[in-house]
């Protein structure tokens, strides 16, 4: 393919983590634009690259080629970044830039391919072309990504040697690199090594902190960042509010939820459909509420997506209104929202509290007919359902189906399993289940265990449940609650009730050691 002849970043170049110096966006040239639809659907790379270097080496060509790689990196399309990024490395006669560069190494740290990052910085090195605060954001984040804090941490030592100090921008991927990859304690740590370092905290990097403490069920701590926040004189953005109203959501903390809410409007901010949503959450165990703030929503002209009436849905389907969830399911239906499987997870587990057991059969077919395959946690509510109705052929049958499929049981599904068998008495197949654990590379968890010592539990087999209880202990899994629960469920008499104490007693000084 050859381009016919036909925006500019030059000189002012991409930004990691806004996209563009002030709010500016490619604006593509017919050429760049048969680029972009070249990339997105061309697989092979010398056909690509072919067709690239039939293009004028001139600064037009330029501009277009960096235009559309800024517009792939909006789009996420980062193997087609690849693609270009490579050819104006290797294989076309321009001189790369630090933006062409960091595009790459931002591309492979998505990919978590981090030694590709790694070598494309090695690369800019060679090439004397000097590192931006951007390029160690980026390869930061890339480590964090796979993982690697040491390497991590290397970042600091190398933008230090290149006399660079490491800036907010580059704290900011680190600790969101961190979030990420699940290492929310080092995100603190690396927080507070921000403020003692003397790098000013960004309204981002309070967000994200907030963020972080609101998925952990720590709203107190979300609340003391934000208070931070003001004290430090940072200005919290709509992301903020929404981030502090979903941290008291999902504790289930309306008045709060709804106290920040408030102060997010008085802030003079128009509530978007994020913060509605976070405001919804909040109601979820109570549907009504979460209804009024929807029809709010709708009145105040901003229109609900497909997280808004999956709330709904869900908020119904707990309260046990399951037509009315049906009802909202229906209605995104008819304004064009196509249901995901979640939206089909919560109706399923709305006729499932219900017991309705021909209703989710008729989701489940439902999804196969619009495309959705039902994965091992749909299957796993099924199995849920079937057992509790006592449909135990049903049940082997839903088994049989995913031993087969594409979406394999997991320890969930035996644990299901082995409670429905263990409550029905049939001690046999449960102990069937349990064995066949190792084969299936499956290791058994608290619940497996709590469930197995429950059967024998209810039937007062005081000495077996003694007995699994250590084979838990020796397999290294370490009770709970509930497993305290049904060992003093096992118990006879006084004598019996003062052991199982004393071992729990036991188990709970040696993990405080």
């Amino acid at each position: 393919m050859a381009f016919s002849v036909g925006g500019s970043l030059r000189g002012r170049g991409w930004k990691y983590g806004s996209g563009f110096v002030d709010g500016i966006f490619p604006v593509l040239s017919p050429i760049a634009q048969q680029i972009l639809d070249l990339v997105g659907k061309e697989e092979c790379s010398n056909r690509v690259w072919g067709s690239l270097d039939s293009l004028s080496p001139n600064h037009t060509t330029w501009d277009d080629i960096l235009n559309v790689a800024v517009q792939l990196r909006l789009n996420k399309q980062w193997d087609a970044i690849v693609l270009i990024c490579e050819w104006i490395l290797h294989r076309s006669s321009f001189h790369p830039d630090v933006i062409c560069y960091n595009l790459l190494i931002d591309a492979y740290g998505q990919k978590s391919l981090y030694k590709k990052a790694e070598s494309t910085y090695l690369e800019l090195i060679e090439a004397r072309c000097v590192p931006t605060e951007d390029t160690y954001a980026l390869l930061l984040k890339a480590y964090c990504t796979s993982g690697l804090l040491e390497k991590a941490e290397a970042v600091f030592a190398e933008m230090r040697k290149h006399g660079a100090p490491p800036s907010t921008v580059v704290y900011d991927a680190y600790i969101d690199g961190l979030m990420k990859g699940g290492e929310t304690e080092k995100a603190v740590e690396i927080f507070q090594r921000m403020k003692r370092d003397r790098c000013q905290p960004s309204t981002k990097t309070y967000t994200m902190l907030i963020n972080l403490y609101g998925k952990a069920s720590k709203s107190y701590m979300a609340l003391k960042v934000f208070h931070e926040m003001r004290s430090k004189k940072c200005k919290p953005n709509i992301r903020t509010f929404t981030a502090l109203v979903n941290a008291f959501a999902r504790e289930g903390l309306c008045e709060k939820a709804e106290e920040i809410f408030e102060q997010l409007q008085k802030a003079g901010m128009e509530p978007d459909v994020y913060a509605y949503n976070a405001l919804m959450e909040a109601y979820s165990s109570f549907p009504y509420g979460a209804a009024e703030i929807f029809s709010l929503m709708q009145h105040m002209g901003c229109e609900p997506d497909r997280a808004s009436y999956n709330i709904l849905v869900d908020a119904y389907g707990r309260a046990g209104l399951h037509e009315d969830a049906q009802a909202a399911f229906e209605e995104m239906k008819r304004l064009g929202i196509t249901p995901t499987m979640k939206s089909h997870m919560l109706l399923l587990s709305a006729y499932s509290r219900a017991g309705k057991v021909a209703k989710c059969e008729e989701i489940v077919n439902q999804m196969h007919k619009s495309g959705i395959k039902p994965d091992t946690f749909v299957l796993n509510s099924m199995l849920n359902l079937y057992g509790r109705q006592g449909q135990f052929e049903k049940m082997e049958e839903v088994l049989t189906a995913m031993e087969k499929g594409p979406y394999p049981a997991d320890i969930s599904t035996y644990n299901i399993l082995i409670n429905v068998y263990g409550r029905a008495g049939f001690f046999a197949r449960m102990e069937e289940l349990f064995s066949s654990l190792p084969a299936r590379n499956l290791t058994p968890d608290v619940v497996t265990w709590t469930s197995r010592i429950g059967a024998y539990s209810r039937k007062k087999q005081y000495c077996r449940c003694l007995e699994m209880f250590e084979e838990m202990i020796d397999a290294g899994c370490f009770p709970d609650g509930g497993t305290a629960k049904v060992l003093l469920s096992a118990c006879s008499n006084g004598e019996q009730i003062q052991e199982v104490t004393a071992v729990i007693r036991t188990m709970h000084k040696d993990v405080r050691t």
